[in-house]
């Protein structure tokens, strides 16, 4: 009777451990020895968003590693012995899952395990933030700020993509300067005027007309069987997405741009992301803000050095051309004397004013050409190189072959003296390295993209240097990059087919959006912006 009664309490004690195991606040599973469930309770069934018996058999996320060492402890780990691991839900919802493991007779393994996903994710927004006003402070393009600015918003909250577009100066443009996640596309903006066209409405401007952010749930999908956005509909559905958010970048309250964001599927925009976004789009100003400073000083300094080169001309040319004319006087005086001119004196004035004139020469040539305003401001971008290109031909005895494509006299005119610098850049170093007998140089405008080429016959550049400058290079080939890069575009530099060498320039121009039936022109805290919406959610 005795051992009956005992039975019947470890039988009760059983059914009460199993209950509270069952009930457990945290996830508790049992894995065998092939990484499958074969036990999971009410709370872990929860967490990975699945009935319990459907998880049984299936592979389980946890890495079987035991006697984890203190020493592999991440910075971020809660305890030596807590690994983390990443659970994809049915729902498309992303999990991160703290958890410990321990054996048990039979080959089976128990884990304990509860959701951190929130907890990671406040930590990689802080990291990212510190990452990003580190890039801020170090050298770089704008394009390599906002790309790595772009990545960091990416990695911080697993997003789908990300988008940094910035206005121009006219506030009539917008451009692409970082992206994360889509992969790289020339004509993004004419295919977004092809879905307007088709009946889109494009609603990337809310952000920017109100000045604060713009979240639009469920927009991947209705994309994704909108007619109207066909033409775009590849692209942007790789990677998949849902949700969609846009924040504007302020700059003491004045909008520059845009910063949208794409939502993998299952992800929700809450408070918290929100206010992440928003810091982000700040660091983006920041950086936008900083980089209208440095043109801003460097147009400045060029006007100084201006002034400069102005004065050091009144006090040498000047004074040095003064000097001849007293020289000359000199000799007037002298031959009036009398009717033989010593010649000695006359010698000694002549040598005098060829050593002033030839001075004064030297000097006037090296300051007109400093003080020589760009040829593309006077003739524009196809003129301007077709004078240099006669320049150069005439002095070097190098041919050409020129084919310019339409459109130039339309391209603005910062991207113009930076294309132009590029042009006269690869023709130099052709000129001093390539010995070459002919160059040719073409140019294109595509779907908003100017294609520059110039190729030559020379003897070609040593194989560590081919390939795109974006590792490096010398000067020249730094400021060429740094040139292209400021305009979201690439630079690449190769052999050619047959010999010698190619430089190819690609930028994106600008995408100046016409104004909509009844000439709507956009008005906001941005200023005036004509043309449609553009900046927010791609909408409809």
């Amino acid at each position: 009777m005795i051992g009956q009664r005992q039975g019947d309490t470890e039988v009760r004690e059983g059914a009460a451990w199993s209950c509270l195991v069952e009930h457990a606040p945290d996830g508790l599973a049992v894995i065998d020895e092939d990484g499958r469930f074969v036990q999971v309770n009410e709370a872990g069934a929860a967490l990975c968003e699945s009935p319990a018996g459907e998880l049984i058999g299936t592979r389980a996320p946890f890495e079987l590693v035991h006697g984890f060492s203190a020493d592999r402890l991440g910075l971020f780990d809660d305890g030596p012995d807590e690994q983390v691991c990443t659970w994809v839900a049915p729902s498309g919802n992303r999990h991160e899952f703290a958890y410990r493991t321990r054996s048990v007779p039979g080959h089976r393994t128990v884990v304990a395990f509860r959701d951190v996903s929130a907890e990671r994710r406040r930590r990689r927004r802080v990291v990212a933030m510190a990452r990003t006003a580190a890039k801020l402070a170090s050298e770089g393009s704008i394009t390599d700020i906002l790309d790595a600015l772009a990545r960091e918003v990416l990695g911080a909250d697993m997003l789908a993509a990300v988008q940094i577009m910035t206005l121009d100066e006219s506030r009539e443009s917008l451009q692409i300067m970082g992206t994360a996640g889509f992969p790289p596309r020339n004509d993004f903006f004419a295919l977004i005027m092809a879905c307007r066209d088709r009946g889109a409405t494009l609603h990337m401007m809310d952000a920017i007309e109100r000045g604060r952010p713009v979240v639009v749930p469920d927009r991947g999908a209705l994309i994704q069987t909108d007619p109207a956005w066909e033409p775009l509909r590849e692209h942007l559905g790789t990677p998949e997405w849902d949700w969609f958010a846009s924040v504007p970048l302020l700059i003491r309250g004045r909008v520059t741009g845009v910063m949208n964001a794409f939502f993998a599927p299952g992800q929700v925009v809450g408070r918290r992301t929100l206010e992440f976004l928003e810091a982000m789009a700040d660091q983006a100003a920041v950086a936008v803000d900083y980089a209208a400073l440095v043109r801003s000083e460097r147009e400045l300094a060029r006007r100084e050095e201006r002034r400069r080169l102005a004065r050091d001309l009144h006090d040498s040319v000047v004074q040095q051309v003064f000097s001849i004319a007293m020289q000359a006087k000199s000799m007037s005086v002298l031959g009036a004397q009398a009717d033989a001119v010593p010649g000695e004196g006359v010698r000694r004035i002549a040598d005098e004013v060829g050593t002033l004139a030839r001075t004064a020469l030297t000097d006037l040539r090296a300051m007109v050409h400093e003080l020589r305003p760009p040829l593309f401001a006077e003739l524009g971008l196809e003129e301007a190189v077709r004078a240099f290109v006669d320049s150069t031909a005439n002095r070097t005895g190098l041919r050409f072959d020129l084919d310019f494509g339409l459109g130039l006299a339309h391209v603005a005119a910062e991207t113009s003296e930076d294309v132009y610098r590029i042009v006269t850049e690869a023709v130099h170093n052709v000129v001093k390295h390539a010995e070459a007998d002919s160059v040719t140089l073409r140019t294109e405008i595509r779907d908003h993209t100017l294609a520059v080429t110039v190729t030559d016959d020379g003897r070609g550049i040593p194989g560590e240097h081919t390939a795109d400058t974006a590792s490096g290079g010398g000067y020249g080939l730094t400021s060429m990059r740094q040139r292209a890069e400021h305009w979201g575009g690439t630079l690449w530099i190769g052999p050619r087919t047959g010999g010698g060498t190619s430089v190819r320039v690609v930028i994106p121009l600008p995408l100046t959006v016409p104004a909509a039936s009844g000439g709507r022109t956009v008005h906001g805290s941005a200023g005036q912006v004509k043309g449609l919406p553009l900046g927010n959610a791609l909408d409809r």
